[in-house]
């Protein structure tokens, strides 16, 4: 009898153990009908450079789709009625939907895709990536806003058009305030000068400064280069800046020189198209190991791992974020 007893309270107790498991499962439950993520305001559109440095808000509600989760708010416009196709973000950000940018980032970021002083008619919308990982694996859904249909008027940026460099380039001022910066592509035996279009005056060099119908500026090597120019202080400076791939798969291995890549001015990014044998690549700067970006082409960051190729013909576009992130799209032709 006492044996029984025992056996019962064992297979009691067992129950028990189940049944308390049961109630701290994490269940899931999904809306049948979810609320997706709306824009609530959007300030005007028709950017001023005189307001450069102004800050824009962007204002949403958030996604309700019935469970917690993180959730990731990204702000894209595309031309209007391409339906999102090579969408730019415009923002992107967790939790907090009154997303701030000032006006310059705002309408450099718009020039890569729509032309200054030209109102343009874009889509915008707001779409939320939900993620969760529940114990049966990583899981993600997406919900957008509505579209809404509006009018941007970026403005365009005073500049410096390089004369005699070869190709059609140019240096922008962001902000209107005589100092003029950009990537160039310069070549040893073509000496270049900077002419303002709208006020017909032309810079070049005189000892090392920037001078009025000054002589031409050099290169030693021929490259890219960071060049920036201030016509109110009558300063220049130039630095190599040669974005390349290293690495088993390219032609030279780890060794220098890099397979430079060449620069977008319109786009921002970095591009390359290449054979490579199958091994790994990275991208570093000037040939060195001071500025490397490696990792996943969705998250690269100074010094991250290798990137493992198969053997192909590719065509690869950096993108650089903040100096010293970035993203990258590899396609194999």
């Amino acid at each position: 009898m006492k044996k029984n007893i025992i056996i019962y309270l064992a297979v009691v107790g067992l129950i028990g153990l189940l049944s308390g498991c049961k109630k701290d499962e994490t269940k899931v439950v999904m809306l049948t009908n979810p609320i997706a993520p709306t824009i609530k305001t959007v300030p005007d559109l028709t950017l001023s450079r005189t307001h450069a440095t102004d800050t824009l808000t962007f204002a949403g509600t958030a996604v309700d789709a019935g469970f917690q989760a993180s959730v990731t708010y990204i702000l894209e416009v595309c031309p209007a009625g391409n339906g999102f196709v090579n969408a730019i973000t415009l923002l992107s950000g967790g939790q907090d939907l009154s997303m701030k940018i000032t006006v310059s980032d705002l309408n450099g970021i718009l020039l890569k895709k729509f032309d200054g002083d030209v109102a343009s008619s874009v889509d915008m919308r707001i779409r939320a990536i939900l993620t969760t990982d529940v114990g049966t694996g990583v899981k993600s859904y997406v919900y957008s806003s509505e579209v809404k249909t509006l009018t941007v008027t970026p403005y365009g940026l005073p500049r410096l058009d390089l004369v005699n460099s070869g190709i059609d380039q140019k240096i922008e001022s962001a902000l209107g305030n005589g100092t003029y910066t950009g990537f160039v592509k310069l070549d040893a035996a073509k000496a270049f000068t900077l002419k303002d279009p709208d006020a017909n005056i032309i810079y070049g060099d005189n000892a090392g400064a920037l001078a009025v119908n000054g002589s031409g500026i050099s290169v030693d090597a021929s490259g890219w280069y960071k060049l920036t120019a201030n016509t109110i202080d009558l300063t220049y400076s130039k630095s190599a800046y040669m974005i390349g791939l290293v690495g088993s798969a390219t032609p030279n291995g780890w060794n220098s020189p890099d397979q430079k890549m060449d620069y977008d001015a319109k786009t921002g990014t970095w591009h390359i198209t290449i054979d490579l044998v199958a091994g790994d690549i990275k991208f570093r700067l000037n040939d060195g190991w001071a500025w490397n970006l490696g990792g996943t082409p969705d998250n690269l960051t100074q010094g991250g791992a290798n990137i493992t190729l198969a053997a192909g013909n590719y065509t690869i576009t950096l993108t650089i974020i903040g100096g010293t992130t970035g993203t990258c799209t590899i396609v194999k032709n």
